[in-house]
């Protein structure tokens, strides 16, 4: 015991000791502190690599057939034949058919969860039909090799996903000739890069910044504005020159004036391409050479601007709530 030290009695330790074992003890602190938290990176480390493994080890839902069609390019002709598509037996399409021409641009419109992007996405296959069929230049998308059908097939999504990276790697990310081995840095694919960016209305913005092209531009293109990262993703969604391309609203994140830029070199981009192009403003759609109108995963309605707005029906609606209700006519 302590008094025993104090005292000097026999068999007690000497305060010398004492003080010795205090500070080993105190010395033994911090290590044993650094182990705990050791083993706590650890667990967490053990419990993310258990999340990418498993995630690793998934077998995709969509695959390429055993003998897969691989057309060098295709027309661009899209159909839909009776398409029904459910999440977790939840329908989100019900029974649509569409026959959509080489060349057309398609506008499609409807409330939240009317099932426009879920439809779409049915063409590139990121989710494969329930019933029904997709077929493009009148082959099943199904009998496709799935790399190339998605070389033919470009989206560009609301929010498009930016990696942290240079902006001439962004639009590099899913380049053929680089997937195959090409370096992004070599100068071919910077000028493919460059080719891009330019159709994209983005090469005048990219050329501008700090490094041009070696940019760097954060997690998910933090350091671009919502209309330049837009016209990142389409510059990407243009690189390998696909015959069909969605525009998922695509311009819905960003102000009037943007929008108005996008939508001009949107103009341009759809020349001799299949478009489909899912509206945030009914603006974005009306001259398209048709417009279809979603409600509840099907089609309600289906025409030109001008004569949806003569039928008075959904797209009438629609165009009237977002121009404040004032009185429209065909010819607006």
């Amino acid at each position: 015991a302590g008094r025993d030290v104090i005292a000097g009695r026999p068999g007690a330790l000497s305060a010398g000791a004492v003080a010795v074992f205090f500070l080993y003890l105190r010395r033994l602190y911090s290590p044993m502190r650094r182990v705990g938290k050791s083993a706590n990176r650890y667990q967490l480390a053990k419990s993310s690599a258990e999340r990418v493994f498993g995630l690793l080890a998934q077998e995709p839902s969509v695959t390429s057939p055993a003998d897969p069609y691989t057309p060098e390019t295709v027309e661009g002709a899209v159909t839909f034949d009776s398409v029904t598509f459910a999440y977790d037996e939840r329908p989100v399409v019900r029974d649509v058919s569409l026959d959509v021409p080489a060349g057309a641009t398609v506008g499609l419109a409807g409330a939240t969860g009317a099932g426009k992007s879920t439809l779409l996405k049915l063409v590139p296959r990121f989710h494969d039909a329930d019933e029904g069929t997709v077929s493009v230049d009148g082959v099943d998308v199904r009998a496709y090799d799935l790399q190339s059908l998605r070389e033919h097939v470009a989206v560009v999504e609301q929010q498009p996903y930016l990696f942290s990276g240079t902006v001439a790697e962004n639009v590099a990310y899913g380049d053929r000739e680089v997937l195959d081995g090409e370096s992004a840095d070599d100068p071919a694919a910077r000028e493919r890069v460059r080719a891009a960016a330019e159709a994209a209305e983005a090469d005048g913005f990219i050329r501008d910044l700090p490094e041009g092209y070696d940019t760097q531009i954060g997690e998910r293109g933090i350091k671009l504005s919502g209309g330049q990262r837009q016209r990142v993703a389409i510059a990407r969604a243009l690189l390998n020159d696909p015959e069909i391309i969605v525009f998922d609203e695509a311009t819905s994140d960003v102000d009037t004036e943007t929008e108005e830029r996008i939508q001009e070199s949107l103009d341009r981009l759809v020349e001799d391409r299949t478009a489909f192009v899912i509206a945030h403003r009914l603006s974005t759609i009306r001259d398209a050479d048709r417009i279809v109108v979603m409600d509840e995963g099907e089609v309600v309605e289906r025409g030109t601007h001008a004569e949806l707005l003569s039928a008075d029906g959904h797209y009438a609606d629609l165009w009237a709530a977002q121009a404040d209700e004032r009185p429209v006519s065909a010819d607006d």
